[in-house]
């Protein structure tokens, strides 16, 4: 999302670099969205990804879909979303033309919309498998319920959330214990909660705290920390780094190897929430 107009504008001979030092890293998966910078990224990362001699099978391709901007190459007239079965296909042959690539890893349905039919849902997803177009499908954002209301009709491999130790609602609400039983991988975005931003809360210092005291028994950044608390939960969560910084990439890969005892692992749980736990 940040690698282009929304974020550090990358050109193309930068972009270059940044995908084959990152694919260098381990890391292979590229989450995208239509939507990003103004639906122009996806065309950006496309066009970079085509001078490197990485081969398509060696990494996976995300894309989302289902949110319409007001963006001067679009004719909207408001924000609003759409789930119609042609609009699923549409946007995800569009995201395939613009990434210059024959099929998708992984479609998601970026937000829920009230209208959604999972019917239509199902039929769109049909189409894109049945034409080698798409591999698996998935949601983001979506509720306990929302999901329900899907997996009705198709089936559900992803739910990308906002998961982190700052927002951590998802251990509480049902919606992991969900993924655990449906066996559908969930993908966290904004893993690191906001807790280096420039706004210091209460909340960010008590966590911080705690995040220096452990840094030198793990050996580890408090921003590896971060990632390994989440890495710890069992429903095996997959978190979206959305870093551009190639020291920061670096550091998140090494993360896996860091694993938090139950009691660390609590006692930052209890630095976000502000009290020990019931």
């Amino acid at each position: 999302m940040s690698w282009g107009a929304w974020g550090r504008h990358f050109n193309s001979i930068y972009m270059q670099r940044q995908i084959e030092n990152t694919v260098g890293l381990g890391i292979s998966t590229f989450d995208h969205a239509d939507i990003y910078g103004g639906y122009t990224t996806e065309s950006a990362f496309g066009a970079a990804f085509s001078k490197t001699n990485i081969s398509r099978s060696s990494i996976q391709l995300i894309s989302k879909c289902g949110i319409q901007l007001q963006t001067p190459n679009r004719s909207n007239r408001l924000k609003h979303y759409d789930c119609s079965k042609n609009y699923i296909i549409s946007s995800a042959e569009a995201s395939l033309k613009h990434l210059k690539t024959a099929y998708l890893d992984l479609l998601l349905i970026h937000r829920p919309s009230p209208l959604m039919d999972p019917h239509d849902i199902m039929e769109a997803v049909q189409h894109l498998k049945k034409e080698g177009k798409i591999i698996n499908f998935g949601v983001s954002n979506f509720t306990p319920s929302q999901v329900e209301l899907l997996s009705s009709e198709v089936a559900v491999a992803v739910n990308q959330i906002e998961f982190s130790l700052v927002q951590h609602q998802a251990l509480f609400d049902g919606t992991l214990d969900q993924l655990i039983t449906q066996k559908i991988t969930p993908m966290a975005w904004a893993p690191l909660g906001g807790v280096f931003s420039a706004e210091k809360t209460l909340q960010n210092a008590r966590i911080l705290e705690v995040l220096e005291a452990l840094s030198p028994q793990y050996n580890a950044r408090p921003d590896q920390l971060l990632l390994a608390w989440i890495l710890k939960h069992p429903s095996g969560i997959h978190p979206v780094i959305g870093s551009t910084n190639l020291e920061r990439i670096k550091a998140a890969s090494k993360a896996v190897s860091i694993t938090l005892s139950t009691e660390d692992w609590f006692k930052l749980l209890e630095a976000s929430q502000g009290h020990e736990v019931p």
